[in-house]
């Protein structure tokens, strides 16, 4: 039996957002940003997000490392990474942060859940990891959009794969 639209929409929302903040917490970072919830749709259920990326000859499993290496370089930038960054990324994913009540997201990540959430209302369809693909794909700046172009992913051909998922085509 299928759930009717709005109560599959909770939940699977509820999924994307309890995901995206555990992959924040495991990163040592306390307020899920876009490539979170990029990765949490990636786990839904739904597999439309993970079509998106095979549908531009994308790995998606290989988006968690695409966001290291955009942190690792941009902290680099600034001299701010040690000789011990290695451990240190290993005791944060082995000590997360722990919620705190009420989860918190970046304006960015506000922002991206709002235009998925939208386009499904639009679209008239159920709420698919595809949408949140197709909304961080859109994003001009920030980690989710450099992550993708090192993973050799134009986001806009993206966006479009993510579309093509939502519409069935």
């Amino acid at each position: 039996m299928r759930l009717p639209r709005p109560m599959q929409d909770v939940k699977t929302m509820n999924a994307l957002l309890n995901g995206a903040e555990r992959h924040a917490l495991e990163a040592g970072e306390n307020v899920p940003g876009p490539e979170h919830l990029l990765l949490s749709a990636l786990a839904l259920p739904d597999g439309s997000a993970r079509r998106a990326f095979q549908r531009v000859g994308a790995e998606p499993d290989g988006l968690r490392a695409a966001i290291d290496q955009v942190h690792a370089e941009a902290l680099a930038m600034i001299g701010v990474r040690s000789a011990h960054e290695q451990e240190m990324d290993e005791a944060i994913r082995a000590n997360p942060p722990r919620a705190r009540g009420v989860m918190k997201t970046t304006a960015t990540a506000q922002e991206a859940f709002q235009a998925a959430t939208k386009q499904a209302k639009a679209d008239r369809s159920a709420l698919l990891g595809a949408h949140f693909v197709a909304a961080v794909a859109e994003l001009k700046e920030g980690t989710a959009p450099r992550a993708l172009r090192a993973m050799g992913i134009d986001p806009s051909a993206l966006a479009h794969a993510a579309r093509q998922e939502i519409h069935g085509d």
